[in-house]
């Protein structure tokens, strides 16, 4: 039996820990995982000739992260049409046919965010806010979170936003474009962590300093939480997802039921237990399927 994994880049760590938490999952069940990653980070164009690929390898099931919710239908329908089962993960198909779902409620996860990090200012200053891409299915329901939880504390004001495309050299550059228009800057709230490190670096590069949320709780948000750069992460766990949905996989494959959905809880990270997500992907624990499906 083999799994053919589907990720959106090579760039986000958190994508790297999808991709080991399906081979800890393959692992357990004896089956083989092969990762199709385009080149280019987050081009629907290679992955939909990528899925056309693992069509011609004669995968048995298909973990996919969609690099968009539509531009690769054409393709999620020749997989549909092959018989070949789809398990979306981290992001949903917004076209075609997914045996399952896992992912996270990314409005919760981010209103959780920016809640903590609005009550560290006391409920007061200005906030620049930077977001993911327009096409990522995750992107309307974080701006969506991290504007419900602002609007709670009538003392903040959004001053400026910008979009990171959730990587760091974006964010960073986007981050270092609006801030020489922004006199006061007291809270950055960052969609995933990767561009929150990039708002840091940018206003370390200015001289300037914040308090910044992020979301994932990649490696390095931890080491940044160490450092005091960063205040407050979610544990967006890519690497539970990637396991589950690849656990999926294989579990329909072998004729048993799976939920249509999966999601996973939101877990604030930050100084007081971050103790718990100091380490490596390698190293982290990956989530029971039974204690989430009952």
């Amino acid at each position: 039996m083999r799994v053919a994994v589907f990720t959106k880049n090579r760039l986000n760590p958190a994508y790297a820990g999808a991709r080991l938490g399906a081979e800890r999952a393959a692992a357990g069940a004896g089956v083989e995982v092969v990762h199709y990653v385009p080149d280019t980070p987050d081009d629907p164009v290679e992955q939909a000739a990528l899925l056309d690929q693992a069509l011609a390898d004669r995968h048995d099931a298909i973990v996919l992260v969609p690099v968009h919710p539509t531009a690769i239908a054409d393709a999620v329908a020749r997989v549909n049409a092959a018989g070949v089962p789809i398990v979306a993960c981290v992001n949903r198909l917004m076209s075609g046919a997914s045996v399952s779902f896992v992912g996270s409620d990314d409005h919760a996860l981010a209103y959780a965010v920016a809640d903590r990090l609005c009550r560290h200012v006391r409920g007061a200053g200005h906030v620049v806010l930077i977001d993911g891409p327009a096409e990522s299915t995750t992107t309307a329901p974080r701006q969506r979170g991290c504007r419900d939880a602002v609007a709670r504390y009538p003392d903040l004001r959004i001053v400026g936003e910008c979009v990171g495309r959730y990587l760091y050299e974006p964010a960073r550059e986007e981050m270092a474009r609006l801030l020489p228009a922004l006199d006061r800057v007291d809270a950055v709230i960052a969609a995933n962590d990767l561009m929150a490190l990039g708002a840091i670096d940018a206003m370390r590069a200015a001289g300037r300093t914040a308090a910044v949320a992020g979301v994932n709780a990649i490696p390095e948000a931890i080491a940044a939480i160490r450092r005091g750069d960063l205040l407050v992460t979610a544990d967006f766990s890519a690497m539970g997802m990637g396991f589950l949905a690849t656990e999926c996989a294989v579990r329909h494959l072998r004729g048993e039921a799976v939920p249509a959905e999966l999601m996973l809880p939101v877990e604030l990270v930050d100084r007081d237990n971050c103790a718990h997500w100091d380490r490596p992907y390698a190293e982290r624990d990956c989530p029971q399927w039974d204690a989430l499906v009952r």
